[in-house]
Protein backbone atom coordinates (compact mmCIF):
# COMPACT_ATOMS: atom_id res chain seq x y z
CA UNK A 1 0.00 0.00 0.00
CA UNK A 2 3.17 2.52 0.26
CA UNK A 3 4.96 1.19 -2.85
CA UNK A 4 4.16 4.95 -4.70
CA UNK A 5 5.54 6.43 -1.55
CA UNK A 6 8.55 4.21 -1.50
CA UNK A 7 9.49 4.52 -5.21
CA UNK A 8 9.03 8.55 -4.55
CA UNK A 9 12.07 8.12 -2.12
CA UNK A 10 13.93 6.74 -4.12
CA UNK A 11 13.98 8.20 -6.80
CA UNK A 12 14.88 11.29 -4.55
CA UNK A 13 17.90 9.80 -3.15
CA UNK A 14 19.23 7.98 -5.67
CA UNK A 15 19.68 11.43 -8.16
CA UNK A 16 23.30 12.07 -8.19
CA UNK A 17 22.77 15.84 -6.53
CA UNK A 18 20.49 15.29 -4.71
CA UNK A 19 22.02 12.20 -3.03
CA UNK A 20 25.20 14.48 -2.29
CA UNK A 21 23.56 17.23 -1.09
CA UNK A 22 21.87 14.85 1.30
CA UNK A 23 25.50 13.42 2.25
CA UNK A 24 26.90 16.76 2.89
CA UNK A 25 24.36 17.10 5.73
CA UNK A 26 24.92 13.35 7.42
CA UNK A 27 26.59 15.56 9.95
CA UNK A 28 23.55 17.11 11.39
CA UNK A 29 24.55 20.76 10.46
CA UNK A 30 22.19 22.84 8.53
CA UNK A 31 23.21 24.30 5.79
CA UNK A 32 22.21 26.93 2.87
CA UNK A 33 21.13 26.48 -0.48
CA UNK A 34 24.33 27.93 -1.86
CA UNK A 35 26.41 25.97 0.62
CA UNK A 36 24.41 22.89 -0.55
CA UNK A 37 24.82 23.62 -4.72
CA UNK A 38 29.04 23.72 -3.75
CA UNK A 39 28.61 20.13 -2.09
CA UNK A 40 26.73 18.89 -4.85
CA UNK A 41 28.31 20.63 -8.39
CA UNK A 42 25.34 22.36 -9.09
CA UNK A 43 24.18 25.94 -9.89
CA UNK A 44 22.17 27.34 -6.87
CA UNK A 45 18.96 27.38 -9.13
CA UNK A 46 19.05 23.70 -9.53
CA UNK A 47 20.07 23.42 -5.95
CA UNK A 48 16.80 25.01 -4.78
CA UNK A 49 14.75 23.03 -6.97
CA UNK A 50 15.91 19.94 -5.90
CA UNK A 51 15.94 21.41 -2.33
CA UNK A 52 12.41 22.17 -2.47
CA UNK A 53 11.37 18.68 -3.69
CA UNK A 54 13.19 17.08 -0.64
CA UNK A 55 11.62 19.42 1.69
CA UNK A 56 8.01 18.85 0.16
CA UNK A 57 8.70 14.87 0.24
CA UNK A 58 9.69 15.70 4.07
CA UNK A 59 13.40 14.18 3.98
CA UNK A 60 14.93 18.03 4.83
CA UNK A 61 13.43 20.62 6.54
CA UNK A 62 14.02 24.61 6.02
CA UNK A 63 14.38 26.84 8.54
CA UNK A 64 14.56 30.85 7.99
CA UNK A 65 16.93 33.06 9.48
CA UNK A 66 17.04 36.60 8.41
CA UNK A 67 17.64 36.71 4.67
CA UNK A 68 18.87 32.69 4.37
CA UNK A 69 17.32 29.40 4.60
CA UNK A 70 19.14 26.86 6.12
CA UNK A 71 18.30 22.96 5.30
CA UNK A 72 18.94 20.12 7.59
CA UNK A 73 17.90 16.57 7.02
CA UNK A 74 14.23 16.21 8.79
CA UNK A 75 14.66 13.52 11.25
CA UNK A 76 16.82 10.60 12.18
CA UNK A 77 15.03 8.24 10.24
CA UNK A 78 16.03 10.10 7.40
CA UNK A 79 19.56 9.62 8.73
CA UNK A 80 19.12 6.20 9.21
CA UNK A 81 17.64 5.51 5.54
CA UNK A 82 20.40 7.19 3.95
CA UNK A 83 23.20 5.13 6.45
CA UNK A 84 21.45 2.00 5.25
CA UNK A 85 21.61 3.04 1.57
CA UNK A 86 25.72 3.78 2.46
CA UNK A 87 25.93 0.26 3.40
CA UNK A 88 24.18 -1.62 0.72
CA UNK A 89 26.02 0.32 -1.36
CA UNK A 90 29.35 -0.91 -0.72
CA UNK A 91 28.34 -4.42 -1.32
CA UNK A 92 27.56 -3.85 -4.94
CA UNK A 93 29.34 -5.85 -7.34
CA UNK A 94 31.96 -3.02 -8.86
CA UNK A 95 32.48 -2.16 -4.55
CA UNK A 96 35.79 -4.33 -5.56
CA UNK A 97 37.07 -2.34 -8.10
CA UNK A 98 36.92 1.18 -6.63
CA UNK A 99 40.36 3.37 -6.34
CA UNK A 100 42.57 2.56 -3.06
CA UNK A 101 41.11 5.26 -0.10
CA UNK A 102 42.67 8.16 0.81
CA UNK A 103 43.92 9.29 4.28
CA UNK A 104 40.49 11.48 4.49
CA UNK A 105 38.53 7.65 4.02
CA UNK A 106 40.83 6.69 6.45
CA UNK A 107 40.11 9.81 8.95
CA UNK A 108 36.18 8.91 8.21
CA UNK A 109 36.60 5.04 8.91
CA UNK A 110 38.19 6.12 12.19
CA UNK A 111 35.40 8.40 13.55
CA UNK A 112 32.75 10.52 12.16
CA UNK A 113 29.22 11.37 12.70
CA UNK A 114 26.17 9.59 11.68
CA UNK A 115 23.67 12.32 11.86
CA UNK A 116 24.07 13.22 15.36
CA UNK A 117 25.54 10.42 16.94
CA UNK A 118 29.00 9.29 16.58
CA UNK A 119 29.47 6.45 14.10
CA UNK A 120 33.17 4.56 12.78
CA UNK A 121 35.51 2.53 14.46
CA UNK A 122 34.86 5.48 17.73
CA UNK A 123 31.39 4.41 17.49
CA UNK A 124 31.54 0.59 17.65
CA UNK A 125 34.67 0.38 20.07
CA UNK A 126 32.32 2.88 22.60
CA UNK A 127 29.20 0.31 21.60
CA UNK A 128 31.52 -2.54 22.76
CA UNK A 129 32.99 -1.60 25.90
CA UNK A 130 29.50 -0.39 26.87
CA UNK A 131 28.14 -3.90 26.22
CA UNK A 132 31.04 -5.65 27.82
CA UNK A 133 31.00 -3.73 30.97
CA UNK A 134 27.16 -4.42 31.63
CA UNK A 135 25.74 -1.00 30.69
CA UNK A 136 24.44 -1.33 27.53
CA UNK A 137 22.48 -4.66 26.04
CA UNK A 138 21.93 -5.22 22.14
CA UNK A 139 20.16 -7.31 20.65
CA UNK A 140 18.24 -7.62 17.41
CA UNK A 141 17.59 -3.56 16.76
CA UNK A 142 16.92 -2.81 20.61
CA UNK A 143 19.23 -1.19 23.04
CA UNK A 144 18.53 -1.54 26.72
CA UNK A 145 20.54 0.71 29.24
CA UNK A 146 20.93 -0.90 32.40
CA UNK A 147 20.52 0.50 36.12
CA UNK A 148 24.57 0.13 36.06
CA UNK A 149 24.99 1.66 32.84
CA UNK A 150 22.56 4.60 34.38
CA UNK A 151 25.46 4.93 36.81
CA UNK A 152 28.42 4.93 34.50
CA UNK A 153 26.86 7.34 32.14
CA UNK A 154 26.06 9.78 35.04
CA UNK A 155 29.31 9.37 36.54
CA UNK A 156 30.75 10.75 32.72
CA UNK A 157 28.77 13.99 33.49
CA UNK A 158 26.23 13.25 31.02
CA UNK A 159 23.43 15.52 31.41
CA UNK A 160 20.34 14.32 33.95
CA UNK A 161 17.93 14.98 31.31
CA UNK A 162 19.83 13.12 28.10
CA UNK A 163 19.47 10.06 30.75
CA UNK A 164 15.67 10.96 31.35
CA UNK A 165 12.82 8.30 30.33
CA UNK A 166 12.27 10.69 28.01
CA UNK A 167 8.51 9.85 27.20
CA UNK A 168 7.22 12.49 25.47
CA UNK A 169 9.90 11.31 23.05
CA UNK A 170 8.92 9.27 20.29
CA UNK A 171 12.68 8.78 19.36
CA UNK A 172 13.76 5.36 21.29
CA UNK A 173 16.46 5.91 24.19
CA UNK A 174 18.88 3.63 22.79
CA UNK A 175 19.04 1.84 20.01
CA UNK A 176 21.91 0.05 17.84
CA UNK A 177 22.81 1.20 14.62
CA UNK A 178 24.87 -0.87 11.97
CA UNK A 179 28.07 0.79 11.17
CA UNK A 180 28.45 0.99 7.09
CA UNK A 181 32.38 0.52 7.43
CA UNK A 182 32.43 -1.68 10.42
CA UNK A 183 30.14 -3.53 9.76
CA UNK A 184 29.25 -3.68 13.65
CA UNK A 185 26.99 -1.59 15.58
CA UNK A 186 27.36 1.42 17.03
CA UNK A 187 24.73 3.42 19.54
CA UNK A 188 22.29 5.72 17.95
CA UNK A 189 18.85 7.21 19.82
CA UNK A 190 18.98 9.97 22.72
CA UNK A 191 21.86 8.41 24.48
CA UNK A 192 24.17 7.79 21.01
CA UNK A 193 23.16 12.06 20.42
CA UNK A 194 23.86 13.06 24.33
CA UNK A 195 27.43 10.61 24.01
CA UNK A 196 28.54 12.84 20.84
CA UNK A 197 27.35 15.55 21.61
CA UNK A 198 29.34 15.89 25.72
CA UNK A 199 32.53 14.36 23.42
CA UNK A 200 32.16 17.57 21.26
CA UNK A 201 31.40 19.72 24.45
CA UNK A 202 34.18 18.75 26.41
CA UNK A 203 36.70 18.82 23.35
CA UNK A 204 37.23 14.86 24.02
CA UNK A 205 36.93 14.95 19.69
CA UNK A 206 36.82 17.83 17.51
CA UNK A 207 35.21 18.44 14.25
CA UNK A 208 37.31 18.50 10.82
CA UNK A 209 36.25 20.61 8.89
CA UNK A 210 34.53 20.04 5.47
CA UNK A 211 33.40 16.52 6.43
CA UNK A 212 31.90 14.10 8.54
CA UNK A 213 35.12 13.12 10.40
CA UNK A 214 36.31 13.56 13.93
CA UNK A 215 39.35 13.92 15.27
CA UNK A 216 40.26 12.65 19.07
CA UNK A 217 41.91 15.18 21.35
CA UNK A 218 45.41 14.10 23.24
CA UNK A 219 41.80 14.29 26.25
CA UNK A 220 39.78 12.28 24.13
CA UNK A 221 42.37 9.42 24.09
CA UNK A 222 43.02 9.17 27.93
CA UNK A 223 39.76 9.69 28.73
CA UNK A 224 38.61 6.97 26.23
CA UNK A 225 41.61 4.77 27.63
CA UNK A 226 40.39 5.36 31.06
CA UNK A 227 37.34 5.20 31.00
CA UNK A 228 36.23 2.72 28.44
CA UNK A 229 39.66 0.43 28.85
CA UNK A 230 39.91 1.74 24.31
CA UNK A 231 43.53 1.97 23.93
CA UNK A 232 44.01 1.08 19.80
CA UNK A 233 42.45 3.89 17.85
Amino acid sequence: MYTNRIAEIGLLVGEPARAAMLMALMDGRALTAGELAGAAGVTPQSASAHLARLVEAGMLAMERQGRHRYHRLASPEVARLLETVMQVATLAPTAARRPVTGPRDAAMRRARTCYDHMAGALGVALADALQTNGHVELDDGVGLVTPAGLDFLRGLGLPADSLSAGRGSARPFCRPCLDWSERRPHLAGRLGAALCSHFLDTHLVRRVGGSRALEITPAGQSFLRDRFDIRSL
